[in-house]
């Protein structure tokens, strides 16, 4: 799949991801990811079961991941979108894409600051069905408390 608005274009072409941009972007400016080394962001992205980019000319500005079974649940990761091509509508496009272009599903997501966003999409905060055992439980690297 591939789409334009204006000058951006959206594609689904996982061999595309320029994962150097997606690094420097995720490792300075994510406050939910700068816990992780490279070689974790290589790994989910060689893992992810859907990858979407955004791209002025050659250069990515912008991509979205999804973990999933492909068949009943999908989690919807590290959505972000370079400063310099923000306010114009191009996050929309990124979740629109790789929520809506694959197969009706359970999605989950994590957020702080993006509520409005997903909200179009149809996500709502947690129903009484959904359990969480959070990163802190965890052993060996991973994220700290949230």
């Amino acid at each position: 799949m591939r789409r334009t608005i204006d000058e951006f274009e959206i594609d689904d072409d996982a061999s595309r991801i320029d994962r150097d941009a997606a690094w420097a972007w995720l490792s300075t400016q994510a406050y939910w990811g700068r816990w992780r080394r490279r070689e974790h962001l290589e790994a989910q992205f060689d893992s992810a079961w859907r990858v979407v980019g955004v791209y002025r000319g050659p250069d990515m500005v912008g991509s979205a991941r999804a973990v999933s079974d492909g068949v009943a649940f999908a989690y919807l990761a590290d959505v972000w979108v370079h400063e310099s091509a923000r306010g114009r509508g191009l996050g929309k496009a990124l979740v629109e894409e790789i929520v809506a272009g694959g197969p009706r599903m359970r999605w989950v997501l994590h957020t702080k600051d993006a509520e409005g966003l997903y909200q179009r999409f149809g996500f709502r905060p947690a129903d009484a069905t959904v359990w969480e055992r959070p990163a802190a439980m965890s052993s060996g690297d991973g994220p700290g408390p949230s």
